[in-house]
């Protein structure tokens, strides 16, 4: 590429740039540090399709001879930068489309975080997905970089369910949006004759992990947890209780494909669980089975005429999750002070 006096003088007002971003990251560090990538990758994207392809490698090199000790002027991260303008740039046509992102979520994350997000995700709505669920969440990298890699986006909200019929309209959605089909079990060890209770021990054993995968808002209650009913003993897989939903939630799990009279064991166990420890101010008491296969169509025959409501969705075990992984999830301390505030303080 010719070193032009035109590109002198871009490249003076590329380091000017830099220049007044070092002072503004200063009083505003994330928010500006994105908008500064923002704008370095329009100046490069419009300038590279005139000077072409080796214009990144220029520019790096002049920025690390005028900034050697600034960070984040790489060649990677300026071609990333660039790479950040590309893949939002369509979502407005007019001037302030980094300003209705911004305004939104995108720089509410970290510059690591919205790399891992732009190119990996295959649309601008996945991307924002992965945005939103990482500011409520409050994920670290390792662990939005898991949640992309299980493909989160893709089975969010796809379990079949009767919510629609058996919820009012304000908790249907939100119902419908914690459940995913499949869910990915990538801490549990199997072999060919494995059992519900023995993934049911791996999955207690490993709780913080199965809440991460189970999603923000669930807190453990018990295994095998025990009702009683006209001196009869009764005993749920799992028992769990939604906070934001304020519900209990029963977790039935079979390690076989979906048969159509587990739906209506776990009707029952609701009923159950309603009758006994739901109190008056909570919602309805919520059903996942979990199957390692299911027929869609069977399944929702099934759930057509019960009137409790539940989702049934299929579990995958795979071998993705690394082995030191420290979650965002809350204290069993913060758990039970959240569900006393939840219920008036009464026990």
């Amino acid at each position: 590429m010719e070193i032009t006096a035109e590109y002198k003088d871009w490249i003076t007002e590329v380091k000017a740039k830099v220049r007044s971003s070092q002072i503004k990251a200063a009083l505003a560090a994330n928010s500006e540090l994105i908008r500064f990538y923002w704008e370095l990758g329009q100046m490069i994207s419009e300038k590279q399709v005139k000077w072409g392809d080796n214009l990144i490698d220029l520019v790096a090199k002049e920025l690390k001879s005028e900034f050697p000790d600034m960070k984040g002027l790489s060649r990677s991260n300026l071609f990333y930068a660039r790479q950040f303008y590309i893949f939002y740039q369509d979502t407005e046509k007019s001037n302030d489309s980094l300003d209705k992102l911004s305004n939104n979520m995108l720089d509410k994350v970290p510059w690591g975080h919205n790399i891992l997000i732009f190119s990996r995700s295959k649309s601008i709505i996945e991307a924002l997905f992965y945005v939103q669920q990482t500011i409520e969440n409050g994920w670290s990298r390792d662990i939005l970089a898991l949640q992309i890699k299980s493909k989160l986006y893709e089975r969010t909200g796809k379990a079949i369910t009767n919510f629609t019929t058996t919820l009012p309209d304000t908790k249907s959605e939100l119902a419908q949006q914690t459940l995913k089909d499949p869910y990915i079990f990538d801490f549990v060890n199997m072999t060919a004759r494995s059992k519900e209770k023995d993934i049911e021990e791996q999955l207690t054993q490993n709780i913080l992990r199965f809440l991460l995968e189970l999603g923000k808002g669930f807190a453990f209650i018990g295994r095998q947890y025990r009702l009683e009913l006209s001196d009869k003993e009764y005993f749920i897989d799992l028992l769990f209780y939604h906070i934001p939903m304020q519900c209990y939630v029963v977790v039935e799990l079979k390690n076989k494909d979906f048969q159509p009279e587990y739906a209506g064991k776990l009707n029952f166990y609701l009923t159950l669980v309603d009758k006994t420890l739901k109190r008056p101010t909570e919602n309805p008491t919520i059903g996942i089975l979990l199957c390692r296969d299911k027929n869609n169509l069977e399944v929702e025959y099934a759930l057509q005429d019960i009137n409790k409501p539940m989702g049934v969705s299929g579990f995958e075990i795979t071998e993705i999750l690394p082995d030191e992984l420290k979650s965002s999830l809350p204290t069993i301390e913060e758990i039970e002070e959240q569900l006393k505030i939840d219920g008036n303080g009464e026990d």
